[in-house]
């Protein structure tokens, strides 16, 4: 057998990225990223919250998560805000 030791010919080398026009928006932009900022609100829950959030699992083994994620937003006091993705 013999082995070929001939290369392969290089690719050629990409151009430069084309990047699209950047296009300013204003005072709009800011104000509503600001708002959206605000409306978006989130809350890290400490680990003192998430033992809550398990003891209350324990306790009630056959619950969906769904409804242990509306149980602790409707809480009266110490409403915990979390999704049930996160739950999970």
């Amino acid at each position: 057998m013999v082995c070929s030791t001939k290369k392969r010919p290089s690719h050629p080398k990409p151009g430069p990225y084309k990047r699209k026009p950047t296009t300013s928006h204003g005072k709009d932009a800011t104000i509503s990223f600001t708002a959206a900022s605000k409306t978006t609100h989130r809350q890290n829950l400490t680990l003192r919250d998430w033992m809550t959030v398990f003891q209350y699992i324990d306790a009630h083994p056959g619950l969906p998560q769904g409804c242990m994620v509306q149980y602790f937003k409707t809480k009266p006091q110490d409403a915990l805000e979390f999704t049930q993705a996160t739950l999970s």
